[in-house]
């Protein structure tokens, strides 16, 4: 990566306090970037979350806003927008992490909850494109969203992965049509990451239990590959989505692992 491009530039995390965002927030602090930790409600765990990560960012010796903003209200979006024009005056790089679903089978939700699913996860991150781009457009800014698998892959009780898959094709569509502007936008489609919400998953998906270790995603590689297209290095990548899965993806049928001959005759 360019040398010293990240110091002094700010960058905004949505749903930062925690998992993915968390680890992408810190990383963009070692390279050198001021962060601004975005979280959805105040007086829980992501908020006592955030206070923390903004604490160890600014050890690090960066400077580090906390902003609350549900980013599925327009309003709230505008607000937090706002206050970083006024107590910042500009933006880098743009990441949308941050998303919002129940697991359930698509068609046993109800409309209240049909209804947080698209509020939260597509048109949340697209108020929160519309309001940046002022901000991105005077820094020639980067924009990068974090899909997973499941936008491409069957999940069982897993209805983001459609939602993943809307932003996805409107990464492309935003790339061309802010690509006037000097704004690149791209994604990182990730593999499964032992998050919050892996202990709900393996619930749903008996088989996740069989998957190799190996090829489990660490949060701080997705947040490598983030910086990655955020450096001038990536200048040749516009509109596409870099999947980051150590290879689990590669292959339509994958083997188990064997069970140890030995233990299978003390059967």
């Amino acid at each position: 990566m360019h040398c010293n491009f990240f110091k002094d530039k700010i960058a905004l995390i949505t749903g930062s306090s925690r998992g993915i965002g968390s680890a992408i927030a810190r990383n963009f602090a070692r390279e050198g970037a001021d962060i601004i930790v975005n979280y959805r409600k105040s007086g829980g765990k992501s908020q006592e979350q955030g206070e923390l990560l903004c604490k160890d960012i600014r050890e690090m010796g960066r400077r580090a806003s906390l902003i609350q903003a549900d980013i599925a209200v327009k309003e709230s979006v505008k607000e937090m927008f706002h206050e970083i024009n006024e107590k910042l005056g500009r933006l880098d790089f743009l990441i949308l992490n941050a998303a919002k679903a129940p697991f359930k089978p698509l068609e046993k939700l109800p409309e209240r909850e049909l209804r947080q699913l698209v509020e939260t996860n597509y048109l949340g991150n697209i108020f929160c494109v519309q309001a940046a781009i002022p901000l991105l457009e005077k820094s020639a800014g980067k924009i990068v969203f974090i899909s997973s698998l499941g936008s491409r892959f069957y999940n069982p009780a897993y209805p983001l992965g459609t939602m993943k898959a809307a932003m996805e094709s409107a990464v492309r569509d935003l790339a061309e049509s802010l690509s006037t502007r000097k704004i690149s936008v791209n994604g990182i489609c990730g593999g499964i990451v032992k998050t919050d919400s892996f202990k709900v998953l393996r619930q749903y998906w008996e088989e996740l239990d069989q998957i190799p270790n190996e090829l489990f995603v660490e949060p701080d590689e997705i947040a490598d590959a983030v910086l990655f297209l955020c450096d001038p290095a990536s200048r040749g990548i516009q509109g596409q989505m870099i999947v980051v899965d150590r290879g689990l993806s590669n292959r339509l049928y994958r083997p188990f692992p064997k069970a140890d001959k030995k233990q299978e005759l003390s059967y």
